[in-house]
């Protein structure tokens, strides 16, 4: 196992080491479990959009409404 002197590193280096890690998880997508629970949820929501019970939100829409709603 790996660790990492965290108490050491600075903060930069710290989201360094972060970015460095979601950019090799993002190459290795299909090797990344995904709980049930979550599968649930996103099956649940599609099943949502194919009857036409709710509706996609542009992505831009979405963030201006979760900062509207947390002003």
């Amino acid at each position: 196992m790996l660790t990492l002197p965290l108490e050491q590193m600075t903060v930069e280096e710290k989201l360094q080491v972060m970015e460095e890690l979601w950019s090799d998880l993002c190459c290795n997508q299909s090797q990344v479990p995904v709980p049930q629970w979550h599968k649930d949820i996103l099956d649940r929501r599609e099943k949502l959009i194919k009857k036409g019970k709710v509706a996609l939100v542009d992505w831009e829409a979405a963030k201006k409404r979760i900062a509207d709603r947390i002003s």
